[in-house]
């Protein structure tokens, strides 16, 4: 088959670190996992075809960057803000460099988490003329140099913030590069790539991709956007805070323009949130979702689009719809967010998650009808693998309370994992301990034990369609 893999996330190893993250030896990515996958009997190619949000895209030459220890930039580091002395660190960055001290991250081995420096330097040769953008996001202090000149500088206090710079390159000129770095206060930043930006077009997208039988879109947001007091302010997005649920129009638009052509589309969504995406169950054939996977995350994504791993993630999260489904970002009320207080219809609930495989539940028995305040009850769930692959489920069990106005709709209290083969059947056993029935009790400022009725519900997902209840009373 010609396969066609394309989006912003698909050859991107830095989104898949997420935030508060070190810095792998090596990281591949999810192109780099289709490909190991594809085997050969399939052809596969790469488009980027759309940034995540804005209307051009930028191509990166990183890998034109070469210095005397090899591709990419020879990092330096010193225990102090004015690069004085020997270095205390070296490194070799061989991709865009993405470095934060958040979650006591250390730039590198030997460096500290506050008071360093570094210069980052390497020798750039470009093989097309035209314009090539330098894109920085840096908290801190930051200088660019060119061919020893000054060209821009950047200075932030209180979280990073993006700067770009121009330069009108020359095919086979060398461009000698050196950035220099200086902690300022609060954490340390500074992302750095450089690549060559153009307009997206995307009816020339989509006819790039006319023979194609399969395309992966690997889509949603990054690191970059999402975060801890960043300086990013564009739709969807201000300072690192999320102000639209939806998936970047850019996205929607070329996802909905290859289902016009045509195209079947499996979306696989990158992110550390919660996207909208109920206008892509219409536009894609399937979705995955991948998180920010991590340095293996370009294999597991294989594994499973390929069938070689029967996926079996439920999720901790609700995805809504829209933004619509929500109240104002200014309410910080409950009420009207999360399964517990949520009650219109989610796009996916909480707990909710396919596999390759199907299981059935039988009826569930508890070892009690009624317990005292403080005492533990056991539920017993039958669960079937109905389907023709081996597969995990997870069991989850709820508890609502039914004569507390001021409950939450359920909340989920206990959960089991279980393996089965096709046909195998299991009794999975849960246990609710005490701590179970309590609710907040404002008379007394803390959590207490409500006496009365509940009902225990218990399934695959938060959903009420997907949950069998049992009645129960705690005196």
């Amino acid at each position: 088959q010609k396969i066609v893999v394309m989006g912003p996330n698909a050859n991107d190893s830095i989104m898949q670190w997420g935030n508060y993250n070190g810095t792998p030896a090596k990281t591949t990515t999810i192109l780099e996992g289709i490909r190991n996958y594809a085997g050969n009997g399939n052809e596969v190619s790469y488009i980027p075809g759309c940034s995540w949000v804005e209307e051009t895209l930028i191509h990166s030459v990183y890998n034109e960057c070469k210095s005397k220890e090899g591709i990419g930039f020879t990092a330096r580091y010193w225990n102090n803000t004015t690069c004085e002395g020997e270095p205390v660190a070296t490194a070799q960055l061989t991709e865009p460099f993405s470095l934060c001290t958040t979650g006591a991250t250390v730039f590198a081995p030997g460096v500290n988490l506050t008071d360093f420096s570094g210069t980052y330097e390497s020798v750039f040769t470009p093989t097309k003329s035209g314009e090539v953008v330098f894109n920085f996001h840096v908290s801190g202090k930051a200088e660019l140099y060119i061919n020893n000149e000054r060209v821009t500088r950047m200075h932030h206090r209180e979280g990073g913030s993006g700067r770009t710079y121009t330069l009108q390159a020359e095919a086979g000129k060398s461009y000698d590069i050196k950035i220099v770095y200086s902690y300022i206060n609060n954490f340390a930043q500074i992302n750095f790539d450089l690549g060559i930006k153009e307009e997206i077009s995307i009816p020339k997208t989509v006819a790039q991709v006319k023979d194609a039988d399969a395309i992966i879109f690997v889509g949603g947001i990054s690191p970059r956007l999402e975060g801890e007091e960043l300086g990013v302010e564009i739709p969807g997005f201000y300072k690192g805070d999320r102000t639209s649920l939806e998936l970047p129009a850019v996205q929607r638009q070329l996802l909905n323009a290859l289902k016009a052509a045509g195209k079947k589309v499996v979306y696989v969504n990158c992110s550390g949130s919660a996207i909208g995406l109920e206008p892509e169950t219409k536009s894609c054939e399937a979705i995955l979702q991948a998180w920010y996977p991590g340095q293996a995350g370009g294999q597991a994504v294989a594994e499973v689009l390929f069938g070689d791993y029967n996926p079996s993630g439920s999720l901790p999260v609700t995805f809504y719809k829209s933004t619509a489904q929500l109240p104002a970002l200014t309410d910080y009320n409950m009420e009207g967010r999360t399964y517990r207080y949520f009650h219109d219809e989610p796009m996916y609930a909480f707990g909710y998650g396919l596999s390759y495989t199907t299981f059935n539940y039988g009826e569930g028995k508890l070892s009690k009808k009624s317990i005292k305040a403080g005492s533990n009850v056991n539920i017993t769930v039958p669960v079937t693998n109905t389907g023709d692959r081996e597969g995990t489920e997870t069991i989850q069990v709820y508890v609502k309370a039914l004569d507390y106005a001021e409950a939450p709709i359920k909340s989920l209290k206990g959960f089991k994992k279980v393996s089965l083969k096709p046909g195998e059947s299991t009794k999975a056993e849960i246990v609710l301990d005490g701590e179970s029935f309590q609710y907040y009790d404002p008379s007394i400022d803390e959590l207490s034990t409500r006496s009365g009725r509940y009902e225990i519900l218990y399934g695959t997902s938060s959903l009420d369609k997907d949950l069998k209840s049992l009645g129960f009373i705690v005196k």
